[in-house]
């Protein structure tokens, strides 16, 4: 077993380890983590049945898990599925008798625009056809003493050219080392209206101007690469191809606010991508580019570690992602105090996600006047969107704020759209006669998922296929989300029966308004939109299903 310290942040770390090299964390194996750690087995178990990437049982030697967000629905993962159970002989949730395959249902992987996808282990394969999957069980089978199954295809197909491509490499880092005082970084951010691209949208340069100004000894900078929202996968085509960018964005942010310590948060979903961020740190350590005195810049010292996630969409919310860091089960606390002021282990603390952090590059590095020459009056600069669904070109777009849906439609091959979803799950269901709405903090801005709905697509399906998502992430500290997200997916179901009342409905609706307006995170206040969105757009189509037969 890997060697074990004592500090409870390293929990986490540890229960992975362990599953690494036992395939599963035992109740065995907890106790005896507790006992390392000084802390109540209880804590642990609660700890490890948190997060859904931390088997508890013993599972296949490949573990095969199936993207169910709605692009993979949509682009034919029920056939996928089929082919799977049919190949393996068991259902979903379920181990074949001589343990060599484990079959899982998984939310989104941040392979949407190469649906249907699933993972085998740690590898993902994408665009996949029941033959090709036929053929994938069948390399596992006969190669299983050999190796791992080959990687699958997971090349990218670029939507349009990034600013990031013509970045000069660590010209924010070095112009903020060799010409700029921290407070200038901070002030060139502020002037540029770089807002948090995570979705919350907070001023970036507000941000890590209060945290220059706490007082500590210790201050944290986090990458929030916990990219969790469905249909979102821009930080994953961030990650693999301007992951230098990213971390000269951290370090700047060290920098700028005192920090020493960065932290890479990257969910579970994307290990596959940690052996290439590892390589990137450890060549920018050797160019002095992380580490002591950085640059020759006497008294500047920070560096950045890797820390994995272990599955649970909720950690996306800072503060839930802190909690995770520590050791704990990923529930968000209550504000104030922020992490600016009281982070990760009671020290100010940034948390900026991937694409946040390498715009920030950019515009050290160009200047503020080059950003805000992009976009609208209130909308300053340009935003990265994941496309996906009914369209001819998914894929990742850098736009200026300020189109309008249609004009995004027209340029991913989407015309004719019976909806949008702009943000994700948790953002907004746009019908057709909305389309000339805009992309910017003034309307649609949040987030940066697009997710394209046809003509022929039943919206009651894709109510219900959220819903699931969102009873599946709760954390369950909230009733209204625990209860009430269950009793909207049963309110969907009876729709689709055709057996749902108007009584019932508007009870429904009026449930959803409680949940937004009672639940601590974004998750709770945001997972009624669907069901408030279908019953405002398409009531006429949802009430005129016919009674299904029981």
């Amino acid at each position: 077993m890997t060697s074990i310290g004592s500090e409870r942040s390293e929990l986490i770390p540890l229960l992975l380890a362990v599953q690494d090299e036992f395939g599963y964390v035992s109740e065995f194996a907890m106790q005896f983590i507790a006992d390392q750690l000084k802390m109540p087995p209880t804590e642990v178990y609660g700890v490890a049945t948190f997060f859904h990437f931390i088997n508890k049982k013993p599972k296949g030697k490949f573990i095969i898990r199936l993207s169910r967000d709605m692009s993979s629905i949509m682009k034919g993962a029920k056939s996928v599925a089929r082919q799977l159970r049919n190949d393996l002989g068991i259902r979903f949730g379920e181990t074949t008798p001589d343990g060599m395959f484990t079959l899982e249902w998984t939310s989104c992987i941040g392979m949407n625009y190469q649906a249907p996808a699933m993972m085998v282990n740690n590898e993902v394969y994408s665009n996949l056809t029941p033959p090709m999957v036929h053929r994938i069980i069948e390399e596992c089978r006969q190669e299983i003493s050999i190796r791992r199954p080959t990687m699958g295809n997971v090349g990218e197909t670029y939507a349009s050219m990034l600013s990031y491509a013509s970045h000069e490499p660590n010209a924010a880092l070095t112009r903020a080392v060799r010409e700029m005082a921290p407070a200038d970084v901070i002030g060139e951010l502020t002037v540029s209206g770089l807002k948090g691209r995570g979705g919350a949208g907070f001023p970036t340069g507000v941000k890590w101007n209060l945290a220059a100004k706490a007082e500590s000894d210790l201050k944290y900078i986090i990458c929030n690469a916990d990219e969790g929202e469905p249909g979102t996968f821009k930080d994953r085509v961030i990650l693999g191809k301007y992951a230098d960018m990213v971390f000269e964005g951290m370090t700047l942010a060290g920098y700028a606010v005192g920090a020493t310590e960065g932290i890479l948060y990257l969910r579970y979903e994307y290990t596959h991508l940690r052996p290439h961020l590892e390589a990137v740190l450890e060549t920018r350590r050797q160019a002095r580019l992380l580490g002591e005195n950085i640059l020759d810049k006497d008294g500047f010292s920070f560096d950045i570690r890797i820390h994995m996630g272990a599955g649970a969409y909720v950690c996306g919310e800072e503060t839930a992602l802190i909690e995770s860091l520590e050791g704990r089960r990923g529930e968000p606390r209550n504000r104030p105090p922020y992490p600016v002021e009281k982070g990760l282990h009671g020290r100010p603390t940034i948390v900026n996600n991937v694409e946040t952090l390498a715009t920030a590059s950019c515009i050290v590095a160009r200047g503020a006047k080059w950003f805000t020459g992009i976009g609208t009056e209130r909308s300053k600069g340009f935003k990265l969107f994941s496309v996906s669904g009914d369209c001819a070109r998914p894929g990742v777009y850098e736009l200026p704020w300020g189109m309008t849906v249609q004009q995004l439609l027209e340029l991913v091959d989407g015309v004719g759209a019976k909806a949008v979803q702009v943000g994700g799950y948790t953002g907004e269901l746009v019908p057709a006669s909305q389309f000339d709405r805009v992309m910017g903090y003034e309307d649609l801005g949040i987030g940066g998922s697009i997710i394209v709905y046809g003509q022929g697509r039943d919206m009651l399906e894709v109510a219900e296929n959220y819903l699931e998502f969102f009873v599946e992430e709760s954390c369950g500290q909230c009733t209204g989300c625990r209860i009430g997200n269950q009793k909207l997916l049963d309110g969907v179901r009876l729709l689709q029966k055709g057996t749902c009342s108007n009584r019932y409905l508007n009870d429904l609706i009026g449930l959803s308004h409680s949940i937004k307006s009672t639940s601590k995170c974004g998750l709770g206040q945001a997972s009624p939109n669907v069901f408030i969105a279908i019953n405002a757009h398409f009531q006429e189509e949802i009430m005129a299903r016919p009674i299904l037969a029981a």
